[in-house]
């Protein structure tokens, strides 16, 4: 195929309709392996004016989990098979309306569900959660983040909003909660409702609707990613959230030690059972090892070293990131300034490609996999 047809006579680029179908067809449909015209996803609207190409994509519901990485990938491929200075604009169709558990949930636009757990507490994962919500935010995408901890929340300090209070807002005659933003991401918490200083005395069933009233009660909007940091362990938390949403993937966090290996297992093993059936996008080895800020350079391996990255090669699931521990990052956390607000640190820059990774590894299963179902109980 000759990606870009030039006319010598006026020495400009001429653009026709089938140089942008042929370039369509290289991009597939995950699961199916036929590409997006095979598929007749192309509406009959296509416009070229100059370097200007636009045209509509067919799906079958708004929340289809594939509809942005589509997009994307239509856009490259018309870049890397016609010509890069193309200004394409996609626009989607559906041929049915929202279903009323995606109104019911408020994310309406498919948005990337990734839950941060842990086996054990300690060990740092809503560090990590925080940073890669605020990491994806950098990257550019549409983040929100939830703090599932119903009885330890921490992300109102982490963020240092711990004084802000949420308001509610009538959306179609419905009082929803509007989240509170900062660094990009959209947040909500049980900590912004209770009082730090009074321990919450809840039984399971109480924190658990608590937890579906953030989730379906609030304002979230169109989101290319949310965030969950669940409470460490397996619990009543846990399985609200797989019974209420199709979680796209989990983080396993741990730090290197072998008692938080062995904790980690059950967390990979409780999203791997056949009944939840979320997949594990991967490990963060937290704490990996440390290194004193006069001595950039040292590494000194205080709770083991590489434990994480060998529990990775033992499940085979990818490694995505090693965090080293150093006393910033601490002081990030409990000052309101997470570490990836700085990349130019070595820790921030570690957060940050944490979040590319991340990205990477759901692109990768969103292709290989169909969307996650949520738990049925009877």
């Amino acid at each position: 195929m000759h990606p870009i047809f030039t006319s010598d006579r006026q020495n400009t680029m001429e653009i026709y309709p089938q140089l942008i179908i042929d370039a369509l067809k290289t991009v597939r449909y995950p699961g199916t392996g036929k590409n997006i015209i095979e598929m007749e996803m192309l509406e009959d609207d296509m416009r070229i004016s100059g370097l200007h190409v636009s045209f509509s994509l067919i799906f079958d519901k708004p929340t289809n989990p594939f509809l942005k990485s589509l997009i994307k990938a239509s856009e490259a491929a018309i870049h890397a098979f016609v010509s890069k200075d193309i200004e394409v604009e996609i626009k989607t169709k559906t041929i049915s309306q929202p279903t009323a558990e995606t109104e019911e949930n408020g994310l309406l636009g498919g948005a990337n569900i990734i839950a941060v757990s842990s086996g054990k507490g300690g060990v740092g994962k809503s560090t990590v959660a925080a940073n890669l919500a605020i990491g994806l935010a950098r990257l550019g995408h549409r983040v929100g983040l939830l703090d599932c901890d119903i009885f330890g929340p921490s992300m109102p300090k982490m963020f240092d909003v711990e004084d802000e209070r949420p308001y509610a807002e009538e959306v179609d005659g419905k009082q929803l909660i509007v989240p509170i933003e900062k660094y990009g991401v959209k947040m909500l918490s049980i900590g912004f409702f209770v009082d730090p200083d009074t321990p919450t005395l809840w039984r399971g069933g109480m924190a658990s609707n608590a937890l579906k009233q953030l989730i379906g009660e609030a304002l979230w909007g169109d989101l290319d990613y949310f965030i969950l940091d669940t409470p460490p362990g397996t619990s009543d938390i846990h399985l609200t959230l797989v019974q209420t949403l199709p979680i796209t993937g989990a983080v396993i966090v741990s730090t290197p030690q072998q008692v938080a290996l062995a904790d980690a297992r059950k967390g990979i093993n409780m999203y791997a059972n056949e009944k939840v059936n979320v997949p594990i996008l991967g490990l963060v080895e937290n704490m990996a090892w440390f290194t004193p800020a006069e001595l950039p350079e040292n590494r000194y391996y205080i709770f083991g070293r590489e434990g994480v990255k060998h529990l990775a090669e033992e499940m085979n699931v990818p490694l995505l990131a090693q965090i080293p521990l150093v006393q910033s990052v601490c002081e990030g956390g409990d000052s309101g300034a997470p570490a990836v607000l700085d990349p130019s640190t070595p820790t921030g820059n570690a957060f940050l490609q944490l979040a590319a990774r991340v990205v990477t590894q759901t692109d990768k299963r969103n292709a290989e996999r169909e969307r996650t179902q949520v738990v049925k109980t009877s």
